[in-house]
C-alpha cells in the first residue's frame, strides 16, 4: 500500500522537533517515544485504500504449432474479457484499476509452459489462466504454488492436476471422472430412449493424460452399465498422419458405438477414417472430442460428421450474454467462437470477480477471494462457478452436441437442448 505523504511529513516532523527540543535526557526520550507513536497513528490512520493502476494477468497457450487454432482463440478470448472489464471501468473498488493480459506461447510443451509461468511472474503478473493442455497445466500449477499465485485453468481436464493438494490452482471445467462418467451416463440415457441395444464400444483416444484420463473414466462406468469397450486404441494426437488402419481394426470388433477423444486434427482424421472404412456402428460418440462440437468442423468435413455426438463443456447458446459475447468475438476475430476461447473468457472473469471481493492486488488476497467465488456462468453448467477445497468447480458439467445440417447444436439434457436428438 501506497503511505500518506502527509502522514509521512508528519512523522518527520514531528522527530525532528523531539530531537531539537530542550530538557533532560529522560523528556527528550519521551518526546521521541510520543512523536514516533503519533507518527505511527497517522501513517495507520491516514493511509489511503490500495492504488493499483494496472493489474496484470498470464495468459499461456499454445499460440504456435498444432493446437495453435484453439490457442490463439483462448488468448483473444482472455483479452476481450479484459477489454470488456476495463471498458465498463476497471476494478471499481480499485479505483478503477485496469486488466492487462501478458500472453506467452506454451508451444504446447509443459516445460515451455513451466518458464513461461515463472516469466510472467517475475513481470509482475498477479495470477494464470491458461493452458489447453493437462500437461502443461500439471507444470503451470507446480509454479503457481511455489510462487502463491492463483491459476485459473480454462481448459485442461486431467484429474490429476488437482490431486496434488495445491491451493492456488482452480479449474472451471468438469474433470477427466466427470467427462467420462457423464459421457457413459448420457450415452446410456439417450440409448435407452431410443431402444438401441448397447453391449460392446470401440474407444479410440489420444495418449496423454487428457485422452487416458477420459477413457478410464469411462470405461469403469460403462463396465457399470454392462458394456464392453474393446478395442481401445490410443495414438499421438500430434504424430498421427492417418487413423484409417486404425479404424480398420475396429470395424472388424463390430461394435456398437465408436467412442472418439482427442483434439480437433486427430477429430478430422478420425471422421475421415469412419468414411473410408464404414465401420457400421449404430452412433458415433465424441467425449471431450475437440472436432465434433467445434463450429468450423462440418464444414472441414464436408458433412462426413453429419450426426455424430459429442459429449463436452460448451457455451451456452440460451445466455443472451453469452451470444452477446460470441457475436463479438467473431466480429473483432473473424472466426467463431470457440467453447475454449469462451472458458479463457470466463477464467478472467473470475479473476476479475474476486479482486473486486479482495479489493487488493495481493495473490493471496486474491486467492482467497477466488476460492469463496459464488459466479454465474456463460457456459453451459448447472449451476454458479463454485470451487470446493480441492479447486475444482463443483457445478462444471458437460452437455451432449450433436452435427446436425452442417451445424453443431446442443441436445442433451432437455432443459439446455436447442434441437431433439437423431439416430439413425
Amino acid at each position: 500500500m501506497r503511505t500518506s505523504q502527509l502522514a509521512v511529513g508528519l512523522a518527520g516532523l514531528a522527530l525532528v522537533l523531539a530531537a531539537c527540543s530542550s530538557g533532560t535526557d529522560t523528556e527528550n526520550d519521551a518526546a521521541g517515544e510520543t512523536a514516533t507513536e503519533s507518527a505511527e497513528e497517522a501513517s495507520t490512520e491516514e493511509a489511503p485504500a490500495e492504488s493499483i493502476d494496472v493489474i496484470k494477468i498470464g495468459s499461456i497457450h499454445p499460440l504456435t504449432g498444432g493446437l495453435a487454432g484453439d490457442g490463439l482463440q483462448m488468448d483473444a478470448g482472455a483479452k476481450l474479457a479484459a477489454d470488456d472489464i476495463n471498458a465498463a471501468g476497471g476494478i471499481m473498488c480499485l479505483d478503477g484499476a485496469q486488466l492487462e493480459i501478458l500472453s506467452a506461447d506454451s508451444t504446447g510443451t509443459p516445460e515451455v509452459g513451466q518458464s513461461e509461468a515463472e516469466r510472467l511472474i517475475q513481470e509482475g503478473a498477479i495470477a494464470l489462466v491458461g493452458p489447453y493442455q493437462s500437461a502443461v497445466a500439471s507444470n503451470m500449477a507446480t509454479v503457481a504454488e511455489r510462487n502463491g499465485v492463483p491459476f485459473v485453468i480454462d481448459v485442461a481436464v486431467s484429474d490429476d492436476i488437482l490431486d496434488q493438494g495445491y491451493t492456488n490452482t482452480f479449474r472451471i471445467q468438469p474433470n477427466a471422472s466427470a467427462m467420462g462418467s457423464q459421457g457413459a451416463l448420457f450415452l446410456k440415457e439417450l440409448t435407452d430412449a431410443e431402444g438401441i441395444e448397447v453391449s460392446k464400444i470401440a474407444m479410440l483416444h489420444e495418449q496423454s493424460a487428457f485422452g487416458t484420463s477420459v477413457y478410464e473414466a469411462f470405461n469403469k462406468a460403462a463396465a457399470g452399465y454392462g458394456w464392453t469397450v474393446e478395442p481401445v486404441i490410443s495414438y499421438d494426437a500430434f504424430g498421427v498422419t492417418d487413423l484409417t488402419t486404425e479404424m480398420t481394426t475396429v470395424k472388424a470388433a463390430k461394435p456398437d458405438v465408436i467412442v472418439v477423444t482427442g483434439y480437433y486434427g486427430d477429430g478430422v482424421l478420425a471422421t475421415e477414417a469412419i468414411s473410408a472404412v464404414n465401420p457400421g456402428a449404430k452412433l458415433i460418440y465424441g467425449i471431450a472430442q475437440g472436432a465434433f462440437d467445434n463450429p468450423s468442423y462440418p464444414g472441414d468435413v464436408a458433412g462426413a460428421g453429419e450426426g455424430f455426438f459429442n459429449v463436452n463443456y460448451h457455451l451456452d447458446v440460451t445466455n443472451p450474454t453469452t451470444l452477446d459475447i460470441a457475436n463479438r468475438f467473431e466480429t473483432s476475430y473473424g472466426e467463431p467462437m470457440k467453447t475454449s476461447a469462451t472458458h479463457s473468457y470466463e477464467a478472467v472473469r473470475v479473476i476479475a470477480n474476486a479482486l473486486e471481493q479482495s479489493c487488493s492486488g495481493d495473490p493471496i488476497a486474491l486467492r482467497d477471494a477466488i476460492a469463496a467465488t459464488d459466479l454465474e456462468s456463460i457456459l453451459a453448467t448447472v449451476g454458479n462457478i463454485q470451487f470446493d477445497e480441492t479447486g475444482e468447480n463443483v457445478n462444471g458439467s458437460p452437455i451432449v452436441m450433436q452435427v446436425q445440417d452442417d451445424a453443431v447444436v446442443q441436445v442433451y439434457p432437455a432443459n439446455i437442448a436447442e434441437a431433439d436428438p437423431r439416430f439413425p
